[in-house]
């Protein structure tokens, strides 16, 4: 990607393990303007390797690694003295964990899922915060401080399909993510007290943000039924 006139392109490591998750995050990355994916990787073991031998700017990190706890890699990222700003990609939800980021200095976090518009916005506001940071070394007044501390921080509105709200998304999501199998469109509005044309339309944007998939459930003789499976 051509660096942006006047700005320099930060480099992203997106730490992932689920490779249909990886490759969507990185492509999204690589859909916005002066951030460039200099690896991807799936354990912390491959993401502090890729901080020793390569410079980056920012993480984009999840929380359940297969072999550490992503708030154990920012610990062990500053224990080794990387500096790279860190920027929470998970499902995690609990509020200890929430506290435990804000408290190791996770500049946003960022809950799964999200669209492209949601990423690449928290993205602009993280690369505000770095021009906030360049040109000086001295802030004048207690605004300017203020601006700084809030800059990475700044709460932007998830831009999902027009209709469509955060909350019930992410009821949707928890109920695909926690099923033994797959769900119909029926079952999550059974589930969700919806219309199954309102459920059967979170599934199917969860399945184009590819976080869920389709599948057809066999029952007898007769068309068969298409159900939602999450990614796992």
């Amino acid at each position: 990607m051509a660096e942006p006139t006047g700005a320099e392109v930060l480099r992203v490591l997106v730490v992932e393990d689920e490779p249909v998750a990886a490759e969507a995050h990185t492509a999204y990355v690589g859909r916005v303007d002066g951030f460039e994916v200099v690896a991807t990787v799936g354990t912390s073991q491959a993401a502090l390797k890729a901080l020793q031998d390569k410079q980056i700017d920012v993480v984009l990190l999840d929380m359940n690694l297969p072999d550490r706890h992503g708030l154990d890699v920012v610990r062990a990222m500053r224990a080794a003295g990387h500096r790279a700003d860190v920027i929470a990609v998970t499902s995690a939800r609990d509020l200890d964990i929430v506290r435990a980021a804000v408290s190791l200095g996770i500049v946003q976090y960022l809950l799964k899922p999200f669209v492209f518009a949601t990423l690449r916005d928290r993205l602009l506001a993280y690369r505000a915060y770095r021009d906030q940071l360049r040109g000086g070394t001295e802030l004048g007044t207690q605004a300017e401080v203020d601006e700084v501390f809030a800059g990475a921080r700044v709460a932007v509105e998830a831009r999902l399909p027009k209709g469509m709200g955060e909350e019930l998304l992410s009821r949707v999501s928890r109920l695909l993510r926690e099923a033994d199998g797959g769900r119909s469109a029926t079952e999550l509005a059974e589930a969700l007290g919806v219309s199954r044309v309102t459920a059967r339309r979170y599934a199917e944007h969860l399945c184009e943000t590819r976080l869920a998939e389709r599948r057809s459930r066999y029952a007898g003789a007769g068309r068969p039924e298409v159900e939602y499976l999450w990614v796992r």
